[in-house]
């Protein structure tokens, strides 16, 4: 379905070069559901952009990606015209700020079939109402013609949804969809995600930090860390067996009721430059070679992948 071959983004900041994402690859196959977690500033939502084509314009990208058989280059944005919206669609972290205030939120969702299939106004209205319906958006009528201020958050998040499906995308990438939403609609959310990928046999990308979203969610689980990936693996391996230090801190860090509150580890990152892990300041088990140079990821049982000297 979906193959990313080193995929990479920096930006110039006054004379040095700031790497957002260092050369990752990976793969998402059909009806595959694979989470990207990490803290903020790791890589994640830079990632999500690119495989939509929509990085900033500062931003100097690197790699090609492999999708419904051709090659899209992320340097040249061009590459994704005729499939962002229509193959590819989109779920925003932050749904008011993406939604436009002055037109309804109908209208903005049937815009992307109108585009896309050449369907009639009232065509386009019919199938949006239709999708209204499916996605708990009632009254369906009475919502299609409201604007995004007149919608609570929940409903703001599903009308996102609803724009990112209308065009049965065969690849969903969401960003971080349910950070401002409450348990309950969180929970709603993740479920038309999961049918939506059962039912369309469409690959999902889901971007989060919230571990717990993802342990419910995800089928294989990415970790990053300044940028790269340290670890892959299915989600049961990951979250019970981790392996990177990262991803341990990482499950160390969820707040638990069975144990007090631990004080936060001071950052000891490594100078900007340096050769080394990305997250060898910061490692309890750093070695002498861990400077040296940035692991890559070794390959263990049952596709487990691993970027650490210590299973070098």
């Amino acid at each position: 379905m979906l193959n990313v071959s080193g995929l990479s983004v920096s930006f110039r900041q006054k004379n040095k070069i700031f790497r957002a994402v260092r050369g990752i690859s990976f793969e998402i196959r059909p009806a595959e559901i694979v989470g990207i977690v990490g803290e903020s500033g790791s890589g994640k939502s830079m990632t999500a952009l690119a495989l939509n084509g929509l990085l900033p314009a500062e931003a100097i990208a690197d790699g090609v990606m492999h999708f419904a058989g051709k090659i899209l280059r992320f340097a040249n944005s061009r590459d994704w015209e005729g499939l962002r919206g229509n193959k590819i669609g989109m779920v925003f972290q932050d749904a008011y700020a993406c939604l436009n205030p002055l037109l309804t939120v109908g209208g903005q969702v049937a815009e992307a079939l109108q585009v896309n299939f050449r369907l009639t106004k009232k065509e386009a209205g019919k199938k949006v109402l239709d999708l209204f319906k499916k996605l708990g958006i009632h009254p369906a009528t009475v919502r299609f013609h409201q604007y995004p201020h007149q919608l609570s958050g929940g409903m703001q998040q599903r009308v996102m949804l609803a724009a990112a499906m209308a065009c049965r995308p065969s690849l969903l990438v969401a960003d971080e969809p349910t950070t401002a939403l409450d348990v309950t609609l969180q929970a709603q959310i993740l479920q038309l995600l999961r049918s939506y990928t059962e039912r369309e046999k469409a690959a999902l990308c889901f971007i989060s930090h919230d571990l717990g979203v993802v342990a419910q969610l995800a089928d294989r689980v990415m970790v990053m860390c300044g940028g790269v990936i340290v670890e892959k693996g299915s989600v049961y391996d990951v979250m019970y067996s981790p392996l990177h230090p990262y991803t341990r801190l990482l499950l160390n860090s969820l707040p638990r009721l069975d144990k007090p509150l631990e004080a936060p580890q001071i950052r000891q990152e490594s100078k900007a430059g340096l050769p080394g892990c990305v997250f060898a300041g910061r490692c309890p088990g750093r070695r002498n070679d861990c400077y040296s140079k940035q692991p890559s990821l070794q390959r263990f049982y049952s596709g487990r992948e691993v970027a650490c000297f210590l299973y070098s």
